[in-house]
């Protein structure tokens, strides 16, 4: 391991940053996410298992939209309803055995209506029977990440085995959000009359969309064990946060707090370009190589999510292990820049080569091959 040690390079990048201003919220469980860059802003309680509440139809859509892309469904298509499905009531879109609805009305059924019967019928299309379909969708779950979800029904109905948790539900807003811009534009309708069969139902019960912050998604839910809840998402310029709030004792506190959590986290953060794609930081020794050193250079643009209520600086270190034997080819990894901003976690950025060296030739290799054996001699006679 001659010539081959750990070091680590301190320096200083010129940014305002630091800690956010402690922010507490009355909800049971809640999460705040900087949709961008992936940083969890807040959570509290955020993988404890809980009731959902129809916040679980969210996974029920998420079938529904990866059917769609696969060609299982289609948005014209219609289904029928079953005795099953009519049978449910809490929140639902009064559909009878009589019916055959479209999917897309049935999607819009369950957005902005809540509509029970209309994940039953979604879920009969899909797996048979709603039993089956929650046993799918917990295996689901798991694939895309969610491990703190079971489902036992496709719309949130109380029952012991229907469990979802904050982060859980954050990390399938986000899904829906990235992967399905296509349909996603429905959670933004604020009414649906369907038929006209229940004119006072026909209203968005997501309180953001009315408070003019940007809002464009995505479901609240409610029951006695659960509490009032709601997943949320909401634009500024080039930012997007998503929260989910849950546990709390009226529609008024969840709207309040929502917003609370949803204005934070645009207030508090600002998202700053730190360093850019093929920016110079340093270089490295090389060893047996036809040059002595190459140049350290990061490989992509590198974005944060900083603090904005203290004047801490942003600071960094280099990690690689130097000398680095040749030969090196431009863009390999060669180490690994860690920033560090107060209070958030820490920033892991590749650092590649600059420039491809080769090899040195057998002579300057035999030369310095020389030069070690005669300095280790020297060594054992001292």
């Amino acid at each position: 391991m001659i010539f081959r040690h750990l070091f680590a390079i301190s320096f200083v990048i010129t940014a305002l940053t630091g800690a956010a201003t402690a922010l507490d919220t009355k909800a049971r469980a809640a999460l705040v996410l900087d949709f961008n860059t992936g940083t969890v802003l807040l959570e509290k309680n955020a993988d404890m298992a809980i009731p959902p509440a129809s916040m679980s139809k969210l996974m029920t859509l998420n079938m529904v939209f990866e059917a769609l892309e696969d060609g299982r469904l289609s948005l014209d298509e219609t289904l029928p309803v079953s005795e099953h499905a009519m049978s449910y009531g809490g929140s639902t879109m009064f559909l009878t055995t009589r019916d055959r609805v479209r999917v897309e009305d049935l999607i819009l059924g369950v957005i902005v209506l809540s509509g029970n019967d209309a994940c039953a019928v979604l879920a009969e299309a899909l797996a048979g029977s709603e039993r089956e379909f929650a046993r799918v969708m917990t295996e689901r779950a798991k694939q895309i990440g969610m491990t703190n979800s079971t489902f036992a029904n496709s719309n949130g109905w109380p029952d012991p085995n229907q469990k979802m948790s904050a982060r859980d539900l954050v990390t399938l807003a986000t899904r829906l959000i990235r992967t399905f811009p296509q349909y996603y534009q429905y959670f933004a309708h604020t009414e649906f009359a369907f038929d006209n069969r229940a004119p006072d139902n026909r209203h968005n019960r997501n309180p953001l969309l009315k408070m003019g912050i940007g809002a464009d998604g995505l479901k609240t839910g409610h029951t006695s064990e659960a509490g009032y809840g709601v997943v949320g998402s909401a634009v500024k310029g080039d930012r997007r946060i998503v929260i989910m709030v849950s546990g709390l004792d009226s529609e008024e506190d969840r709207a309040r707090e929502a917003e609370k959590l949803m204005n934070w986290g645009f207030r508090q953060f600002v998202e700053k370009k730190i360093l850019q794609a093929g920016q110079n930081v340093g270089s490295i020794n090389l060893w047996l190589g036809r040059q002595g050193s190459v140049g350290l250079e990061v490989a992509n643009e590198v974005s944060a999510l900083l603090p904005v209520t203290t004047q801490n600086q942003l600071s960094g270190e280099i990690h690689l292990r130097e000398p680095f034997q040749a030969p090196v080819e431009k863009g390999q990894t060669l180490g690994t820049m860690v920033l560090k901003v107060p209070d958030m976690p820490d920033i892991e950025v590749p650092l590649v080569a600059s420039d491809s060296v080769e090899r040195s030739g057998i002579f300057s290799r035999f030369k310095l091959s020389a030069v070690l054996l005669m300095s280790s001699l020297m060594d054992v006679v001292n």
